[in-house]
């Protein structure tokens, strides 16, 4: 394998075209420069330069070479500052894992945010449940959670991004709309529901059935994503359980009335991160500036 030195010496003698100014240019005597050029042509298996006593010109593959030995160069020259910035924090990735709610609450004023703050770094983005989440949080393929509780909080720290009320998805024109005050368990007893799947969605279903005596011979559908679950609305199969959030959708057809007990048992999402930190730039986003979603 060739060397930097020998990758240097070229160069030089390809801009000067003259091994004489290309030494000189060096610090260095000619004849160790023509033994570099010759031991590069002999590694790389093909003439890159003609020379005679009175001219030096590129060869068709000494052209070629020399776009790459200045790319190599210019790649070992930036890779110690690139590793500097990276372990600074300044530069590298953020992996990110969101849950599918959030995704279209918080996720994008916080990527703006975090743009602000961190503008050199990239940011991965995964969409995952918090299960999934949890788990990619504790082998490392992810850096930073927005996720819902419960997790072990010895093995996580997190920051509380917000809270909101849980609210009743219903079609438009409803009956209910017309009430002209909070729902209670009973305005609904006896329509279909489409309800959070307790595998899937566990972290919502425990929360409505804590929240509201639901009664599952009314339970038409199930699914995991709140949106499924609004689009089910509009289609008129039913009512549904929704974070506030769900109201920034915009589908058409469906009406959001708040929930008698609504307050009683808010919504929440953090922000988490592996104690164990060891992403630069993710220890900078949370040192520099006491978390950036504060």
């Amino acid at each position: 394998m060739f060397t930097f030195d020998q990758l240097a010496g070229f160069i030089a003698v390809a801009e000067e075209l003259h091994f004489g100014r290309a030494a000189e240019r060096l610090n260095m005597t000619q004849p160790p420069l023509s033994r570099q050029i010759q031991k590069l042509e002999k590694i790389v298996g093909a003439e890159l330069l003609e020379r005679d006593n009175r001219k030096v010109e590129l060869t068709s593959a000494g052209r070629t070479f020399l776009d790459e030995a200045r790319r190599l160069m210019a790649l070992a020259e930036r890779a110690p500052a690139t590793a500097r910035r990276i372990a600074s924090g300044k530069s590298g990735v953020l992996r990110i894992g969101f849950t599918a709610a959030s995704g279209f609450s918080i996720l994008g004023p916080l990527l703006e945010e975090l743009s602000g703050i961190i503008p050199d770094v990239d940011i991965e983005l995964q969409e995952l449940v918090t299960g999934d989440q949890l788990a990619g949080l504790l082998t490392g393929e992810l850096d930073l959670g927005l996720a819902r509780p419960p997790f072990d909080r010895e093995t996580f720290d997190s920051h509380l991004l917000y809270r909101e009320s849980m609210m009743l998805a219903v079609p438009e024109g409803h009956r209910l709309t017309l009430l002209g005050r909070s729902i209670t368990a009973d305005d609904f007893s006896d329509e279909p529901l489409i309800m959070h799947s307790a595998t899937q969605a566990r972290y919502f279903y425990d929360l409505v059935v804590r929240m509201l005596p639901i009664r599952h011979t009314n339970v038409v559908h199930t699914v995991s994503q709140i949106l499924t679950m609004v689009s089910l609305v509009a289609a008129n199969r039913g009512l549904a359980f929704v974070p506030h959030s769900a109201t920034l959708l915009g589908i058409r057809g469906v009406e959001f009335l708040p929930l008698e007990d609504g307050d009683h048992e808010q919504v929440e999402l953090h922000a988490l991160w592996n104690r164990r930190i060891t992403n630069p730039a993710l220890s900078r986003l949370l040192r520099d500036l006491e978390f950036a979603m504060e």
